[in-house]
């Protein structure tokens, strides 16, 4: 089995069809696309394919290593980024094709009067193995 970490994005994907933000939703709809996702992940725990998932806050802070005895940089919170990172989901499926599947079926959660997002959901393998060098573009 392969596992894939599927990202639903607050903002820096392409526009869903039903592109409403959620804080212009009425809170039944909320509570249907929270039970869609919840509904979805459980039937994926039954069939062994759900890995975990959680949803994120809009804020965040950007962090980096500074050097040897300084303090981390900081640089956020980054809420005004271009790409913001709403959830996450890892599905561990036996091939591309049904991980392509999920994640279809993932994107049909109702938005917005009910009807479904079709938002577009980025898909992306893990590694089987750690990168070589040989695997680098600049090695």
């Amino acid at each position: 089995m392969a596992k894939y970490l599927l990202l639903k994005h607050y903002r820096g994907a392409p526009a869903s069809v039903n592109d409403v933000p959620m804080d212009q939703w009425a809170p039944e709809e909320i509570s249907a696309h929270v039970r869609y996702m919840n509904d979805f992940a459980a039937r994926l725990e039954k069939t062994g394919e759900f890995a975990g998932g959680q949803a994120l806050a809009p804020e965040g802070t950007w962090v980096r290593y500074d050097g040897e005895g300084r303090p981390p940089v900081t640089d956020g919170p980054f809420a005004g980024t271009k790409d913001l990172i709403a959830g996450w989901m890892v599905i561990d499926v036996d091939t591309y094709e049904r991980a392509v599947e999920l994640a279809g079926e993932l994107s049909a959660a109702p938005g917005k009067g009910g009807k479904p997002i079709h938002e577009w959901l980025e898909l992306r393998p893990f590694l089987a193995a750690p990168p070589t060098v040989t695997d680098c573009p600049h090695g």
